[in-house]
């Protein structure tokens, strides 16, 4: 089983290829705004690299969001298309899972801009509650609910935040298959989400 994970869903771009659950080759780098011009050559370089080909693949797993508006699409079109017309599986996983990992109690907290942020906090890579849009201002008292690992952007709390391995993340987390590929949208935050508990 040949597994291609993808995010472009925030400021990093990661991509990894695996055989049965175990990391072939990966890329994780930073690449802010300047996804939808590096996945293509970093993706040739990768099945390059691995002696693979793209027809070699069994299943894509993609983040779904949240993140940044266009870049969460960037990644999910490509593997729309690649699925479609590969007839290959597609799954999902959320940012939030992909920061967090199998943490036992992980916060994620991600800039939204405007005083905003995307929170999260997880349990061995799954989200307890629901992911929402807080002020930048509730978060210390989201933080002090929820004890856990700190994960993404610390700076908005004045904390550290623990460093992420994306590409361990990506086959460790539970998943989900999409069984209508046509239908998959990411998952973007209201605005009317920012004061639901």
């Amino acid at each position: 089983m040949i597994s291609l994970c993808m995010d472009s869903a925030y400021k990093a771009l990661v991509l990894g290829l695996y055989k049965d659950g175990t990391l072939i080759d990966g890329v994780s780098i930073e690449a802010f705004k300047k996804q939808s011009e590096t996945i293509f050559v970093e993706l040739n370089q990768l099945f390059e690299k691995t002696g693979l080909d793209y027809k070699d693949v069994d299943e894509v797993i993609i983040t779904d969001g949240p993140g940044s508006y266009t870049g969460i699409r960037i990644a999910m079109t490509i593997a729309k298309v690649f699925c479609t017309q590969m007839h290959k599986t597609l799954k999902c996983i959320s940012t939030m899972q992909l920061f967090a990992g199998m943490d036992e109690s992980a916060n994620v907290i991600l800039d939204a801009r405007s005083k905003r942020a995307y929170v999260a906090y997880l349990e061995k890579g799954v989200v307890v509650g629901k992911t929402q849009i807080l002020e930048v201002d509730q978060l210390e008292d989201f933080l002090n609910e929820h004890p856990g690992t700190l994960y993404g952007d610390g700076y908005l709390v004045n904390q550290e935040a623990a460093s992420c391995d994306f590409l361990k993340n990506f086959m460790e987390v539970p998943s989900r298959t999409i069984e209508n590929v046509h239908a998959l949208v990411p998952q973007y935050l209201k605005e009317s989400d920012a004061y639901k508990a």
